[in-house]
């Protein structure tokens, strides 16, 4: 178990924060109020997200996931959900960056079905340089199943909104669907993508995601099975982990949990899911770097219990993770 002395805080006061991105020296988190929070050589910056459409504010919703190429200067890609004539949508679209503030400046697909929860809201750019994007079902699961359907997926696309020619199925974004409320993803040293999912009421689950695979919901949960469905490598049985980020190093995927309060490691040979660090309160996000782990809290989203200068960005360096890995 990580212990207090063994992590650092390294900013405060964040504000109902979702992504933690990593570009040269500078760490981004974006904050669901509609900011982009950058802490470079102990220096923040938070610099409001121009949008064309209007935050939602529904639960789990407002500006979520964001992505940076491995080029970037100014551009990079953000998941947000808006409301439009009462209605809830997310789209994920490019931003700029200027000296005073973050502009919407190009849309990559639209539309995609927001409802009371399960917004998803991760956006990755995999080893294979295609964008991933997760999607909840929100809530209502039977979109979950229907392969027309943005919702309750796992979507791949190229970085300019062209659908890649080795998609499981024509003309479509869908990689994956068969999703309840998807937050996490990372790959492995051999480019296999594992992804973190809510369960109904426990159940959790980290899925293996195979090209074109259907994982079930809202049809089959936890230990369940039925022809052309996949079960999750682990899932969270009777308890509630409430997984969200997720990422990968040394051999090892270290997840986020929200109602679970911590982070949870997952060792993908052994299958067996351990609680590392706790007693800071829900955690939304990790990152993993060439340093250590990243981390932020989430207490102040109305459903934690916010302490004195939270929300925080934490560290763990990476010696800490690896003696944890070696027991």
């Amino acid at each position: 178990m990580v212990n207090q002395a063994d992590y650092d805080v390294i900013a405060t006061k964040l504000i109902e924060p979702w992504e933690i991105e990593e570009v040269g020296e500078s760490i981004f988190i974006s904050e669901r109020n509609g900011s982009i929070v950058e802490i470079k050589n102990n220096n923040i910056t938070r610099l409001p997200v121009l949008l064309d459409k209007d935050l939602s504010s529904q639960p789990e919703a407002g500006l979520l996931g964001l992505a940076f190429p491995h080029n970037f200067s100014n551009l990079a890609y953000a998941y947000y959900s808006y409301v439009e004539n009462n209605e809830f949508y997310q789209r994920v679209v490019e931003i700029m960056r200027t000296e005073e503030r973050w502009e919407e400046s190009g849309v990559l697909i639209d539309r995609i079905p927001g409802g009371q929860f399960h917004q998803g809201g991760r956006i990755e750019i995999g080893p294979d340089q295609k964008l991933y994007i997760t999607t909840g079902d929100a809530t209502i699961p039977e979109l979950a199943q229907d392969p027309t359907s943005l919702a309750g997926k796992i979507i791949r696309m190229n970085l300019d909104a062209t659908v890649p020619a080795d998609n499981p199925f024509p003309n479509s974004y869908v990689y994956s669907l068969g999703h309840r409320n998807p937050q996490g993803l990372a790959w492995d040293d051999d480019g296999n993508l594992y992804a973190t999912e809510h369960g109904p009421s426990a159940h959790d689950e980290i899925n293996l995601i195979k090209v074109g695979k259907n994982y079930g919901w809202p049809i089959i949960i936890g230990d369940e099975t039925k022809e052309g469905m996949e079960t999750p490598v682990v899932h969270s049985q009777e308890n509630t982990w409430a997984p969200s980020g997720m990422t990968y190093i040394d051999g090892g995927f270290y997840f986020a949990s929200l109602r679970g309060e911590g982070i949870r490691l997952f060792n993908p040979n052994s299958k067996e899911v351990t609680l590392i660090f706790s007693d800071v309160g829900r955690i939304r996000d990790v990152l993993a770097t060439e340093d250590g782990l990243y981390a932020i809290t989430n207490n102040t989203d109305g459903r934690g219990n916010p302490s004195e200068g939270d929300d925080r960005l934490l560290f763990i360096p990476r010696a800490v993770l690896q003696e944890l890995l070696s027991m």
